[in-house]
């Protein structure tokens, strides 16, 4: 090739790429079709000025008030910490502990009273924001922008403040509704949350920093989001800061889909991750609230955990899915409907479980009394058990651990499958079984180095089955033990405490 043709071939290569960054495409002549069926890339920018004008009027901020006492100072007790509720607000909002700020930086509080500072004061307390479900003064919030206040005071957008009347919170949602003595008001319209899209854009209005009528916007980044609270999160990038919580998230129809609830932060300010509760939820809570002012919810008496897919897979369930019960309450539903710790529910009332932080929600939404079916996996089958449904009324929490059961007066004879596996074991006293809560198996005596210690195989744990096959006895577990594939990985169903978990030893790789 000259040198002639290799500038030409230069420049040529140098217009593709010019016309491929232009967004040109490069088709030749001969390809009409291919040009033809590239879809088209929209363009321009939502305009949000017809939601504001539609949905803001009804976007109310909310200002909380408390008495502060003689010679106590609101939020600050008397060492100069921060109280609890603070603490609260800032983990929400930061997503870590606020720090104890030094005396002088603490806001002053403010004079009045004409008392001397003699008597009760009211103090500014917090700020927030709601929005109005009915034209007769129904405002709906966060829970936590609300608690604890002794007077809570609602702007609307047009400068007219009302005292509201609070009717009900949950703090298991965060949910709270308000009422305000007004009618003809402004109210949102409520949109269906199971129509939301990720990417899909939303826009929020709220009061950060008290700042009122502020609008922001952004995308829908994630549905169904578990941060580990009882409702799924709706997840957004929308930028929400203290003072937005308890707003609207309104969808580009102008309907509400979400209440503006928490962000995660690691620098203190708003990262890009913002997360709002499901209008659809929200509003079966504030609907409780306003006909009884507290909320009815179900429960079982089971302490769960997810399923690992090592689990799944090694104990035949196949996929991760389910709830895995660690800990029956004894005397609960659960308990007089045969569920076993070890046990995973896998439908509840006929809906599928896919995991576990979805059990609690179906079995909170349940009425109280009501009698359903359950699907339980247990010893590689499904079986089907009916329960009725007992009222939440505070949390029963398992113990995470038990007295260790006392040893053993007789020093066990190791026989070669044990050996083999790497775990001693000895029966089980009836005492030690009463204490235990278990109906059957063998206790761990001593672990060797090996495939079951790194499992985490513990001494004073209590086998109940291998794979799936129930341990009631030594003999049951050498048998089962002499029929394992010792080139695959071996669940083991075991109690340690009052808990039950799956632990699975993977052999040595050779």
């Amino acid at each position: 090739m000259s040198r002639t043709d290799w500038k030409n071939n230069l420049r040529g290569c140098g217009l593709a790429m010019a016309l491929a960054f232009a967004g040109v495409a490069a088709f030749t002549p001969a390809s009409p079709a291919l040009a033809q069926s590239a879809p088209q890339p929209r363009t321009g920018l939502p305009d949000f000025t017809e939601l504001v004008d539609q949905v803001g009027p009804a976007v109310v901020n909310i200002r909380t008030l408390e008495r502060a006492r003689s010679g106590a100072r609101p939020g600050a007790g008397g060492n100069g910490e921060m109280d609890e509720e603070m603490q609260e607000f800032f983990r929400r909002f930061f997503g870590v502990p606020m720090p104890n700020a030094p005396r002088g930086q603490r806001p002053t509080p403010p004079r009045g009273g004409g008392n001397g500072g003699g008597g009760d004061e009211e103090q500014p307390r917090g700020v927030g924001s709601g929005f109005i479900l009915t034209q007769d003064g129904y405002v709906m919030t966060n829970a936590h922008v609300v608690e604890g206040a002794d007077e809570v005071i609602v702007t609307l957008p047009d400068k007219r403040e009302f005292k509201a009347k609070p009717i009900g919170a949950d703090k298991r949602t965060d949910v709270a509704l308000v009422k305000i003595e007004a009618t003809g008001l402004p109210a949102v319209r409520v949109g269906d949350v199971s129509k939301l899209k990720v990417g899909e854009w939303v826009m929020a209005i709220g009061s950060p920093f008290g700042l009122e009528n502020t609008v922001t916007a952004g995308i829908v980044s994630a549905k169904g989001r578990d941060t580990g609270d009882y409702l799924p999160f709706i997840q957004t990038d929308v930028a929400i800061n203290p003072g937005n919580s308890g707003g609207p998230l309104i969808n580009m129809r102008g309907e509400v889909i979400g209440i503006n609830s928490q962000i995660y932060s690691r620098s203190g300010g708003f990262m890009g991750i913002s997360f709002a509760i499901p209008i659809d939820e929200a509003s079966r809570v504030a609907e409780q609230l306003r006909v009884s002012g507290r909320v009815q919810r179900g429960r079982i008496g089971v302490q769960i955990d997810q399923v690992t897919r090592d689990v799944a897979e090694s104990i035949g369930l196949g996929r991760p899915q389910g709830a895995l019960v660690r800990s029956v309450e004894s005397g609960s539903p659960a308990d007089k409907a045969g569920i076993e710790a070890g046990d995973i529910i896998t439908r509840f009332n006929g809906t599928a479980i896919e995991r576990a932080s979805d059990l609690p929600r179906m079995v909170g939404n349940t009425k109280p009394g009501s009698k359903v079916n359950m699907s339980v996996f247990r010893r590689g089958g499904s079986r089907d058990l009916q329960i009725t449904v007992a009222e939440f009324e505070q949390e029963a929490t398992a113990r995470a651990g038990g007295s260790k059961p006392s040893a053993p007066e007789m020093k066990p004879q190791v026989s070669p499958a044990q050996q083999q596996i790497g775990i001693v074991v000895t029966e089980l006293t009836p005492a030690q079984k009463k204490e235990s809560k278990v109906k059957g198996g063998v206790r761990v005596e001593s672990v060797a180095e090996g495939a079951a210690a790194r499992a985490g195989v513990r001494e004073g744990d209590i086998i109940t089955a291998i794979g799936n096959t129930e341990i009631n006895s030594v003999k049951d577990f050498e048998a089962a033990v002499a029929k394992l594939d010792k080139s695959k990985p071996i669940p083991l169903l075991l109690r340690r405490g009052e808990l039950a978990s799956y632990l699975v030893i993977r052999p040595p790789r050779g």
